[in-house]
């Protein structure tokens, strides 16, 4: 299942033009930051920045 997940998300973030490593370890790093759970959707690939 935890694969199925992950590559569900890279597979959307290259259909949404997104690189998907650097989505990956953008994402996990503002995990591991403490982004808010109720600001999840910031997170999901079509509305990931590479520049933030």
């Amino acid at each position: 299942k935890a694969w199925g997940r992950i590559a569900s998300l890279i597979e959307t973030a290259k259909i949404n033009g997104v690189e998907p490593f650097a989505y990956l370890k953008a994402t996990l790093e503002a995990i591991a930051a403490g982004h808010p759970k109720s600001q999840i959707d910031d997170l999901l690939p079509w509305n990931f920045n590479s520049s933030s």
